[in-house]
């Protein structure tokens, strides 16, 4: 028995671990229920649903259509922001979590108490069990004629990592529902030459297809990265030899279409895709991202570079100034590691005469010698880079297939 109970505790860990490394989508989760398509389509416009994306231990208090009110009638899309952010609490509550609350009461942070908009202790919500099983949430600000919102149903769970719960309306919060201008508008190419990028500001708004689509994402969530004057003058002599099309791509691939805080770049290590993907068919544009000490690395196959200081970060645009220009491997030669030297077989001949060995250390400088000219034929590379993205799934599939198998040994045992 004793064995039986360690197989079913392995088996539960693993499918845990599942879950986590498949990670989750909160707009295609609600995609698969229409009677939340407001709710769904406005986490989208706020940009809301990719920060949930990134979250762990999260529960989302979802609202069908017909209790939706006018949640966004003459709202800026900051105020709206807010008021969704009172719907998502940074802990997990499962339906059984919810009917097991110690004293039956307990008050819960929220992404719009987190966000800082929030004052004092005016982003938490207060859950609360009655008798029978009825379960109320409630802003902490909420004024006292306002009714209590009620737990409906659960829409899905990932134990303690993502919850979905549907609740009867609204949530009731006077600072969420405080009215949040609009940003003021940004000049981008204004931006870019007053602090380190002169010369890529030029480049971008030489380029009007790639000025247009950065132009018109910066309200929406965007981070771009601009290389320093120094960066583009040495990279110069092989921009200007890209064809029209390429010099869109390679300046479209410098920028997010996402919100990234510094923070949130070191802390979200990974694969980010750019503007240069959705503009380009069938090819990758992405780059890694990883932290570097205090600041961020960003790894395109090809150079790596550093972030090496902030122009402007105020949610939804960020841009940061980096000390590399970003070479595509879909554009420029993936850089090679060098394999180590094998080790000695034994004595070999003297030979009178060497030739120069193709494996000879590379200066910091031969990583950008390497991509002369753009390389059309870069499917491969393209190939390995999906092949790593698909590695996660990959994971959880064969942790998935060990879970099921430990359980089928505990039901045998």
């Amino acid at each position: 028995m004793d064995a039986r109970r360690r197989l079913c505790l392995v088996a539960a860990v693993l499918l845990a671990a599942a879950a986590a490394a498949e990670g989750y989508n909160i707009t295609k989760i609600l995609g698969e229920h229409p009677e939340y398509s407001q709710f769904n389509k406005l986490l989208t416009q706020t940009r809301l649903a990719a920060d949930i994306n990134k979250r762990r231990t999260i529960t989302v208090l979802v609202v069908a259509n017909g209790d939706m009110g006018a949640l966004a009638a003459g709202r800026t899309l900051q105020t709206i922001r807010h008021i969704l952010q009172m719907h998502v609490l940074v802990d997990y509550y499962g339906a059984k979590k919810l009917h097991q609350l110690a004293h039956g009461v307990t008050a819960s942070s929220s992404m719009f108490q987190e966000s800082g908009a929030a004052p004092g202790m005016s982003g938490y919500v207060n859950i609360t069990q009655h008798r029978g099983g009825h379960v109320t949430f409630t802003a902490e600000d909420a004024s006292d004629s306002a009714s209590p919102v009620s737990f409906v149903k659960s829409v899905k769970e990932i134990p303690y990592d993502l919850s979905v719960l549907q609740i009867s309306k609204v949530l009731s919060s006077p600072e969420a529902e405080a009215p949040v201008a609009a940003p003021a508008p940004v000049n981008i190419t204004e931006l870019l030459s007053k602090k380190y990028c002169k010369s890529f500001a030029g480049l971008l708004a030489a380029d009007a297809d790639a000025f247009s689509t950065v132009n018109a994402t910066k309200d929406n969530g965007l981070t771009l990265f601009c290389p320093v004057d120094a960066a583009v003058a040495s990279f110069m002599p092989k921009y200007k030899n890209l064809t029209a099309k390429a010099k869109t791509a390679i300046l479209l691939y410098h920028a997010v279409p996402d919100y990234y805080s510094l923070q949130l770049l070191t802390s979200n290590s990974g694969k980010v895709s750019t503007l240069a993907t959705s503009s380009v068919a069938k090819k990758d544009y992405s780059f890694d991202v990883s932290k570097d000490g205090e600041t961020a690395a960003l790894d395109t196959k090809v150079i790596t570079a550093s972030v090496t200081a902030t122009v402007k970060d105020d949610d939804p645009l960020a841009v940061y100034a980096v000390s590399k220009f970003l070479q595509p491997k879909e554009l420029f030669k993936v850089a090679k590691d060098l394999a180590p030297a094998p080790a000695p077989e034994g004595p070999k001949k003297k030979s009178s005469k060497k030739k120069p060995s193709a494996a000879s250390s590379p200066s910091d400088d031969d990583d950008d010698s390497a991509a002369d000219s753009p390389d059309d034929d870069s499917g491969s590379d393209v190939d390995a880079a999906d092949k790593a993205g698909a590695a996660p799934p990959m994971l959880a599939r064969w942790v998935t297939a060990a879970a099921a198998t430990v359980a089928a040994l505990a039901l045998a045992t």
